[in-house]
């Protein structure tokens, strides 16, 4: 049943291949990718397939003739038709790729989350759609650090474009969410980590959008109040006893997330869109850390004016699903398993990649199980409660 519904799936994006022959190599990657392989890179991949070597699997990422862009524009339309929802949540974030050597574009020493330290790696930055029917990645861009983009001769013996000029995370962010609100995605919301969140620029895009959002951002960030300006940690030390309210913010692999949370209406500053409000938005854990301290993380807000509370509580929990959706590509369909160097076969690989998770979320959110949980979900859903004090 699964190859069927594979097969489906290809006859959608059939148009982006205009010869016969990468189209059956893409679907061979793609089950390769879905297969029980312990590693799946080009030779793994080949050998599966029935091919003596990977010169095919090579070929398709590095030379043959298709459109990876129309691809993964086919595979966020499949992802919006079949989890979509009024609800929402689309999630900006990043995953390294640990690499050796100084070839793949976009290498260097920095910061991987993956990894949780500085590693050589690339750093990619993806888009994920979450929705109660389930929650999958649906766009992709290869972040190249200023040591890149500075030099052109490298980048050209990685296959970077000439036109291909530095852009930041968020840049990178703005660019696929673009391309998603473009198309339609049925989304009430964005929400991301501190990188984004800090980045007023970011913000304030989202706002010219419409875009509600809930983002993170650091206990220094500036907020407005009532006196003007002043970091988020110090206004939420003046938050009243009463503007605390235990609440989850979703279900994790343990059972409930449950934290406690308070929330301020911002002071208006005339540069809301009409009939829009800010907001900042705080989590408390309940238990004290190795140094005795209740975490705090804190999070500004724009949507309509009257968001409840409630509401901004589940998106800010909705942010954990694109660290799913990572954990089930890379160990289900092949995500970080490439060994390519190039830019362009990066693309390729991570949009084949990301079409084989669509596939296994929209295959997951169909199965008999999911309906019925779906639909309990549906009937047990309760009026949302308005907490500010």
């Amino acid at each position: 049943m699964w190859v069927a519904g594979l097969d489906d799936l290809f006859a959608l994006v059939a148009d982006r291949f205009p010869r016969v022959e990468p189209r059956l190599q893409a679907r061979a990657y793609v089950r390769g990718l879905l297969a029980p392989l312990a590693v799946k890179n080009s030779w793994t991949l080949a050998e599966a397939a029935g091919n003596k070597t990977p010169d095919r699997m090579q070929r398709l990422l590095n030379r043959a003739s298709w459109d990876d862009d129309g691809v993964r524009d086919d595979v966020r339309g499949y992802v919006a038709r079949h989890l979509g929802d009024a609800s929402g949540v689309l999630i900006v974030d990043e995953t390294g790729f640990v690499k050796k050597g100084a070839r793949s574009a976009g290498v260097q020493r920095q910061y991987s989350g993956t990894a949780g330290r500085v590693e050589n790696c690339q750093l990619g930055v993806f888009l994920a759609y979450a929705s109660p029917k389930g929650r999958a990645l649906v766009d992709r861009e290869l972040y190249l650090p200023k040591s890149w983009t500075d030099d052109r001769d490298r980048c050209r013996e990685a296959g970077v474009p000439d036109d291909v000029q530095f852009a930041s995370k968020p840049e990178l962010a703005r660019v696929m969410l673009e391309r998603a609100l473009d198309a339609g995605v049925p989304a009430a919301w964005v929400t991301a980590d501190e990188a984004y969140g800090k980045d007023g620029g970011f913000r304030g895009w989202l706002e010219q959008r419409r875009a509600g959002y809930v983002v993170a951002v650091p206990k220094s960030q500036a907020v407005a109040g009532d006196a003007g300006r002043s970091r988020a940690d110090v206004l939420t030390a003046h938050a009243p006893d009463q503007a605390w309210k235990r609440r989850s913010c979703g279900n994790g692999s343990k059972g409930p997330r449950v934290y406690d949370w308070a929330a301020a209406t911002l002071p208006e500053d005339g540069t809301e869109p009409p009939g829009w409000a800010r907001f900042l938005l705080v989590r408390r854990s309940l238990t004290p850390n190795a140094k005795g301290e209740l975490e705090l993380a804190y999070y500004l807000c724009a949507a309509p004016a009257g968001t409840e509370d409630e509401e901004l509580i589940r998106v800010a929990g909705a942010r954990w699903a694109v660290e799913e959706c990572f954990q089930t590509a890379k160990n289900e369909a092949g995500l970080d398993h490439y060994q390519v160097r190039r830019y362009d076969a990066w693309y390729r690989h991570a949009t084949l990649a990301v079409l084989a998770h669509a596939y296994l979320a929209v295959t997951a959110a169909n199965a008999p199980k999911a309906l019925a949980a779906a639909s309990s979900r549906s009937r047990s859903r309760r009026s949302a409660v308005y907490w500010h004090t």
